[in-house]
């Protein structure tokens, strides 16, 4: 089994969602008493949002560097980055990095593909919803056309993620103007729902729409079992 190394903390509250998904799943596929090879890297997520909000993204991209190779350092065969908005910088740490990165927005193809999608919609933060660094990938790589919410939605989707997801603030009227941004999409021709922030799965699931969603942080530790146990009999 190879060790994921984890580089979470942006927020730490989807760093424990992708801890707890992996080892259920490891547990699953191995049974007994297995679990995960996992080190963990948390950064002070306070820090890193006021890179965001400055701008700062060469500074932002130095600090996971940094963090991704404290995650080498301590053994780790693949690197796990639980955020879908900081991969603006993973070029940054692909350049330094001497084992790979698996990208989050290529285990939301996979999954698309899977389900037979190639017209996703898109929540996440802005500029994972309006920058090319996420949408372009799912297209260039998967063939994936991807709608974003119009304005007023992509505000209100930045907003709750922001001010409430990653504060650990679960409001149920965010979670039913989520679901109501949901259906706008499913209106425009999406056929799936791609919840393109590692907090939005806390606040919306299966349950809550009929459409079909893909969790970005539940697919991304899925990916990241499949890499780890690659080479492990089952």
């Amino acid at each position: 089994m190879q060790t994921i190394g984890l580089l979470g903390g942006m927020s730490w509250d989807s760093s424990a969602t992708y801890y707890r998904v992996i080892n259920e799943e490891v547990r699953r596929r191995l049974g007994g008493h297995h679990c995960a090879q996992v080190v963990l890297v948390s950064l002070d997520f306070g820090q890193v949002r006021e890179l965001q909000l400055r701008g700062d993204w060469d500074e932002a991209g130095a600090m996971l560097a940094a963090g991704a190779a404290r995650l080498e350092a301590a053994g780790a065969d693949v690197l796990v980055l639980c955020t879908n908005l900081m991969h603006k910088v993973a070029p940054s740490i692909e350049a330094s990095a001497g084992v790979p990165l698996l990208h989050i927005a290529d285990a939301v193809g996979a999954r698309a593909r899977a389900l037979g999608a190639d017209r996703i919609g898109l929540l996440g933060a802005r500029q994972v919803m309006e920058e090319p660094f996420y949408r372009d990938r799912l297209r260039e790589r998967w063939g994936i056309e991807v709608l974003v919410p119009g304005d007023d939605d992509r505000t209100l989707v930045d907003r709750v993620v922001f001010d409430e997801l990653t504060t650990g603030r679960l409001e149920p009227a965010s979670r039913r103007a989520f679901v109501e941004v949901i259906d706008r999409l499913a209106g425009r021709g999406a056929q799936a729902v791609v919840l393109g922030c590692t907090e939005i799965g806390l606040l919306v699931g299966p349950a809550d729409t009929a459409m079909p969603l893909i969790d970005s942080a539940l697919v991304h530790a899925l990916a990241a079992v499949d890499a780890a146990l690659a080479g492990v009999a089952r």
